[in-house]
């Protein structure tokens, strides 16, 4: 628990669950994806800590329109705060300018960290997305690989190009970007043709555990491919177990229940006593090897990593 969880924690137990706020977040995390069912359960479970009223909501699929439209209906209500994702901030930004001109209060989370500043956002709470893909190159090439594919599937969407970007710079040696959809049987599919096409690929990087990183493993083994090196931004259960058991090298954990925790707990605070940390909340990048892998196994199937 770092610094600012510890205080937060404090003050909440001196203050108990009376900051009955009324608090809108706005993600663009589809609802089959089952890392944003923890970024909501950390959300919820700060509404409940501090009384607020959380209502969560997202877009059926990865849709800037749509994603928008839900922003401006937040900024319609006058909530006590709103919390966002910003995937795209040139097609947000208009809705995410009109709830601070309105006089609300918003926080990102997530994705956007870069561009949340100028936007009027109070603060960001999440990974430096091209710096986490740094140390994911990084320690794939301390470990041996030499040639890797990146697996996007959520094209369009910033955070995940910059992703790719920051594995190319930090492996510093070939990575060829493969797009798909946000399909497991298509990754699987796309993942071994691109083996398939070219031997020389011994590195894969997904950019979800679940939807890309679980099938990238499937697609490896269906191959009998032993030297292809696995990593996966986030966690699942059943990628930490192939983590645990070897069948994967990392993943990459940004702690995404802080990320729906803590925006909620600070626009609570605020709303009640002005108050708010004066700068954005790391919550990453952290590689889990196969040492560590047991300990987030249970957490993550709690739905709390």
């Amino acid at each position: 628990m770092n610094k600012i969880t510890v205080a937060v924690a404090a003050l909440m137990a001196l203050t108990g669950p009376a900051l009955a706020q009324n608090i809108i977040v706005v993600a663009h995390g589809q609802a089959n994806d089952p890392f944003w069912s923890v970024v909501r359960n950390g959300a919820m479970l700060a509404g409940d800590h501090t009384g607020a009223s959380v209502d969560f909501r997202a877009p059926e699929t990865f849709d800037m329109v749509a994603m928008g439209q839900l922003i401006d209906a937040a900024v319609n209500q006058q909530p006590a705060g709103i919390v966002v994702s910003i995937p795209d901030a040139d097609a947000l930004g208009p809705s995410i300018r009109r709830a601070v001109e309105a006089g609300i209060p918003v926080i990102s989370m997530n994705s956007g960290g870069d561009v949340a500043a100028d936007l009027g956002v109070r603060l960001h709470v999440g990974q430096s997305e091209y710096d986490a893909g740094v140390a994911a190159g990084a320690r794939m090439a301390e470990m041996g690989a030499t040639k890797a594919i990146c697996v996007n599937h959520e094209v369009g969407n910033v955070s995940l190009d910059q992703r790719c970007a920051g594995f190319e710079e930090g492996f510093a040696q070939t990575v060829t970007v493969i797009p798909t959809q946000n399909d497991p049987t298509e990754v699987q599919s796309r993942v071994r043709a691109a083996l398939e096409s070219d031997p020389e690929v011994d590195a894969v990087l997904g950019l979800s555990a679940s939807l890309v990183g679980e099938p990238a493993i499937a697609a490896v083994e269906a191959l009998g491919r032993d030297d292809v090196r696995i990593a996966t931004f986030d966690l699942s259960a059943g990628f930490l177990e192939a983590v645990s058991e070897g069948r994967a090298s990392f993943a990459i954990d940004q702690q995404q229940y802080l990320q729906g925790y803590l925006p909620v707990t600070f626009l609570a605070l605020n709303a009640e006593y002005g108050l708010m940390p004066g700068g954005d909340v790391p919550s990453g990048p952290n590689l889990v090897e196969q040492d560590a892998a047991a300990q987030a196994i249970e957490l993550s199937a709690q739905g709390i990593r």
